[in-house]
């Protein structure tokens, strides 16, 4: 896992000439910041994607596990009457969809959510494949332990929050730490419905100048500029400080959830 990403590293501070002559190197041949100065242009707009990405992913990761660990919860209970027909509807949902534009007139006309950060949130509360593998997980806990809250005087919810979630935090922090990956390198929810600068997330950011560097040199001649030397941009090496920007952080918190991680890679699994 470190010997790419420290490749990817290396050629974010390789000149654009170099890679067309080297290729890649995990040691540059010359040490440059070239692809840095153009991403880090405007440098109040790469924070404010941040803090947009950083705010999506807290808010869609707590809401969404909880989502996901309630609906689960509920579908593993052999006592649940409808539990049969619930997973069902669950799992359809896993087969089939409405369609895109169904989904962009439902979030745009019925919950206007159109330029909000709530078109970034919504679309990934509750996956169907997350809800089937927690369901898995909650169906091992043993009956008797609820029947025993119970007898104690618990209620549903003091049985889910006190019991169920402090049993289940191998599989809860491997569920949380998908769904946070998730919200953190989304970008086709924001380029449906996000006009607005100020709310644009750090991947799509990312993805717009991209595009706009590839469109720079592809059309020098159209520009008036047809003397210019294409390898002057840092094309290639702007991907890679774009993948150390977008992959960074998440690499920094992985290592705190990973006991949890490595414990919870069965979650759902049956025994033999």
């Amino acid at each position: 896992m470190v010997i790419p990403f420290a490749l990817v590293l290396s050629v974010s501070f390789t000149s654009e000439a170099s890679l067309a002559r080297n290729g890649y190197r995990f040691i540059p041949d010359t040490f440059v910041l070239t692809a840095y100065r153009y991403i880090f242009k405007v440098p109040d707009v790469i924070l404010r994607a941040y803090g947009v990405t950083a705010l999506v992913t807290a808010i869609g990761t707590a809401a969404g596990l909880l989502m996901t660990a309630m609906m689960a919860y509920t579908i593993s209970r052999p006592d649940y009457k409808y539990k049969n027909v619930t997973s069902f509807y669950v799992f359809f949902t896993m087969l089939f969809s409405g369609g895109l534009v169904p989904f962009y007139m439902l979030m745009t006309q019925y919950l206007h959510a159109k330029d909000t950060l709530w078109a970034m949130i919504l679309p990934g509360l509750l996956s169907a494949w997350n809800v089937m593998i927690l369901r898995g997980f909650f169906a091992k806990i043993p009956m008797e332990i609820i029947e025993s809250a119970k007898m104690d005087g618990a209620r549903e919810r003091r049985i889910f929050f006190t019991v169920i979630i402090p049993l289940s935090t191998p599989a809860l922090a491997t569920i949380g730490l998908l769904i946070a990956f998730g919200y953190w390198n989304e970008w086709f929810n924001a380029l449906l419905f996000i006009d607005n600068p100020s709310l644009v997330p750090l991947q799509l950011l990312l993805v717009r100048m991209l595009n706009s560097m590839e469109v720079l040199t592809q059309n020098l001649a159209l520009l008036g500029i047809p003397d210019l030397d294409a390898s002057q941009f840092p094309t290639m090496s702007a991907r890679m400080v774009m993948v150390v920007l977008a992959a960074g952080p998440m690499m920094l918190v992985f290592p705190f959830f990973q006991r949890y991680f490595v414990q919870g890679l069965t979650v759902g699994s049956l025994k033999g």
